[in-house]
């Protein structure tokens, strides 16, 4: 069975202060999503499932999911604020503003999901060989593997000139991942690489292996996912910020010993949509790909 994508597309995007998810960055107005889901066609994915919010739906179908889903086999589904929660808890949480997070979307897609698959963000531009190879390994591995996957990215390849970035910092032995450390507040000082935590600055060489939110997984690393987001909402359900991780979950299922995490690598360089200055360098950095044959000119036929 050819593996799935799913797409974390339900963000707020507050930094970018708007919905980036859908914002124009090829020639023909195709998103950033148009060039991922590409890319995962390209390289043995059979289907692609984006989770989004309920109010963009109109906008995210006449933007971006109409067009592929003529192309591509496409779902979609919500990630509302009460999902996956019971009457008590959706009290509790009632003024709650900020979506759960990663997990939380991942839980809300759970129902279209039978096949391996891989997770990535809206906003990341992984390249295809990352694709390609999570591709290959999802569709090698037998439905009672325990063994999920990840993809890493070279920190420095990753970073903005514009503004802070959240990466998991990645701890690797022989392989396979031992653990993710998220640091939600990594920026340039100057040329020096620092991450803020508890309020003072830690330097980084840039050469650390990062998260970007693109792993793999075997159907049964639902059973854990769903005990991190219960054990969540226990400790956090009045907290109006906090946020249920994926590569929290990710490394709880290193951690208890059901699964592991093999780590493959990308020398690939990173571009994004954190902040409304980063359009502009989409935009140049996808047509240059255009321009080298790496894509056609047109993606999808109409």
């Amino acid at each position: 069975m050819k593996p799935i994508l799913v797409v974390l597309a339900a963000g707020m995007g507050s930094r970018y202060g708007g919905v980036k998810q859908i914002s124009a960055v090829g020639r023909n107005d195709e998103c950033l999503l148009d060039f991922a889901t590409y890319d995962a066609r390209e390289c043995g994915f059979g289907k692609v499932v984006y989770v989004i919010r309920k109010d963009i739906e109109h906008d995210f179908r006449e933007r971006l999911f109409d067009r592929v889903a003529r192309n591509f086999d496409a779902e979609y589904v919500f990630q509302s604020h009460d999902a996956l929660l019971s009457e008590t808890e959706s009290k509790l949480s009632a003024s709650r503003t900020k979506p759960w997070g990663t997990i939380h979307a991942v839980l809300c897609a759970e129902e279209k999901i039978n096949a391996p698959f891989a997770v990535i963000n809206s906003d990341d531009y992984y390249g295809r060989d990352a694709f390609k190879t999570l591709g290959e390994y999802l569709s090698s591995i037998k439905s009672d593997c325990t063994e999920h996957a990840m993809v890493g990215y070279v920190l420095g390849n990753t970073m903005s000139r514009n503004g802070s970035v959240s990466r998991g910092v990645c701890s690797v032995q022989n392989g396979f991942l031992k653990s993710i450390t998220e640091n939600t507040k990594i920026s340039y000082k100057g040329n020096t690489i620092v991450s803020e935590i508890d309020d003072r600055d830690v330097e980084l060489t840039g050469n650390e292996w990062v998260s970007m939110n693109l792993f793999g997984f075997n159907v049964n690393s639902f059973e854990t996912f769903h005990e991190y987001w219960d054990d969540f909402k226990k400790k956090s359900i009045e907290s109006p910020k906090a946020e249920a991780l994926l590569p929290e979950a990710a490394s709880q299922i290193v951690s208890s010993g059901k699964g592991t995490i093999r780590f493959f690598t990308s020398s690939e360089k990173w571009f994004g949509m954190t902040y409304p200055e980063d359009r502009e360098v989409v935009k140049n950095e996808i047509a240059a790909k255009i321009d080298s044959g790496y894509y056609p000119s047109v993606l999808w036929q109409k």
